[in-house]
């Protein structure tokens, strides 16, 4: 562990780190409430962050003093990419795929077919964890545009692909 906060005989002391711009206690010190604020939170900051609380001429067990809190940043998914796998030609097969290279927790991905000839997909055509439609059989009814939505606890992102049969 690092220490990133303290304060010690009245004063507040924060530790070099990329952390030290962004944080500090929410509350002038001292304080019986000691909560820490950090601004502009990035991936990196996600871990095990705990508060320790030492009082001088107190005989305190270790185990009473200390409390921990897992912090996970969210990171909402980059702009996917939409590719065709395939030739689409009329009777053939292709594979519609979308990836977003950002995003905590893994976005999912969902297909729309786009008005006037609107159409949602549900698996096994789809596969929301990979980012893939399957159209299978093609005819020239199946021509249009289509969106993946990349999208998680943090946000969504949309990319389209023409498929011209």
């Amino acid at each position: 562990p690092v220490q990133i906060l303290a304060y010690l005989s009245k004063v507040v002391k924060v530790a070099e780190t990329d952390l030290k711009p962004r944080m500090g206690f929410v509350y002038p010190m001292p304080n019986h409430n000691i909560s820490i604020f950090i601004n502009a939170t990035r991936e990196q900051d996600s871990g095990q962050y705990m508060c320790s609380v030492n009082v001088v001429d107190e005989t305190v067990r270790s185990d009473e003093n200390v409390g921990i809190i897992n912090l996970t940043v969210l990171v909402p998914p980059a702009a996917p990419t939409c590719q065709l796998h395939g030739n689409a030609v009329l009777g053939a097969n292709v594979t519609l795929s979308c990836s977003s290279k950002k995003g905590k927790p893994s976005p999912v991905y969902q297909w729309q077919r786009e008005p006037p000839t609107l159409q949602v997909f549900f698996p096994p055509a789809q596969d929301r964890t990979k980012g893939t439609l399957k159209l299978t059989n093609l005819s020239l009814e199946m021509s249009g545009v289509y969106v993946c939505r990349a999208e998680n606890q943090a946000g969504s992102k949309n990319c389209s692909i023409v498929l011209e049969v």
